[in-house]
């Protein structure tokens, strides 16, 4: 599957969005409003959002796009292509601003994540990656070609991540079962991200997340060689009627680090 166009235009998306709002950003006046489920919507989601789906929409007028902060249309269910789209992950991040925040932009095919990149506008780093073409990270001009960490470790060792914003008792029992030490929090698909190149091993998540924040970490980490599976054990599809990412997910760099 040749995706280059698809993934080069994300790349010019996810970079132009990140510029959209870090002047936001840098702004006395986010503007935060707060959606029914209470998560908060800022200028900077908005803008970004608006940059993407013109972008996509204009070069690949054939593919459906699911965007968190769009209208769903359910005729995407009929689309072999479909881009998910989170503009502003980690608006928590944004608010609090503490830079761990990114653009997140996927295509899934046939409900399969091909192709993910994820941007970081602090940084400016560009994590991206397409089926069976690996994973990559570009910053000031240069590209590194992204591989999980293959070092044995005992699971006591292991480089867990976990969210700044989202704590839950399930991973309070997995630290206590195999007496995890060390954990780092980040916000967004950052963890995603960490696991990718090698400096974190295991990401369990339990809470519920949605399509558009786990599609280009998936096709990212997988690409680098990682496990991204269902708390089930079963794969995690996309653009489905239900959006919600409800069984949870993990994410490993080897089988036998499962916790």
């Amino acid at each position: 599957m040749n995706l280059e166009k698809e993934l080069q235009i994300s790349k010019e998306a996810a970079v132009l969005a990140g510029k959209a709002i870090m002047e936001i950003y840098n702004s006395e006046d986010f503007g935060v409003e707060y959606k029914k489920d209470n998560s908060p919507l800022t200028l900077a989601d908005k803008a970004a959002n608006k940059v993407i789906v013109e972008m996509l929409k204009d070069n690949f007028p054939e593919y459906a796009i699911l965007s968190e902060e769009e209208k769903d249309d359910l005729k995407r269910l009929e689309n072999d292509f479909c881009f998910v789209v989170d503009p502003l992950d980690g608006t928590k991040e944004f608010i609090k601003r503490n830079g761990q925040f990114t653009v997140n932009i996927a295509l899934s095919y046939k409900h399969k994540s091909v192709m993910g990149v994820i941007y970081v506008p602090v940084t400016q780093e560009l994590y991206y990656g397409s089926k069976d073409k690996g994973s990559y990270l570009e910053k000031d001009g240069q590209v590194v070609k992204l591989r999980v960490n293959q070092e044995n470790k005992a699971k006591n060792q292991l480089n867990v991540v976990m969210s700044n914003s989202h704590g839950c008792e399930e991973m309070e029992n997995l630290i206590k079962k195999y007496e995890l030490k060390n954990l780092v929090k980040a916000g967004s698909s950052l963890k995603g991200c960490m696991i990718a190149k090698g400096e974190a091993d295991v990401y369990y998540r339990h809470n519920p997340t949605m399509e558009w924040d786990t599609a280009a970490m998936q096709c990212i980490v997988e690409e680098a060689g990682a496990i991204f599976m269902q708390m089930d054990d079963t794969p995690m599809l996309y653009n489905r009627t239900d959006c919600l990412n409800s069984k949870g997910f993990y994410i490993i760099n080897k089988a036998e680090n499962k916790l």
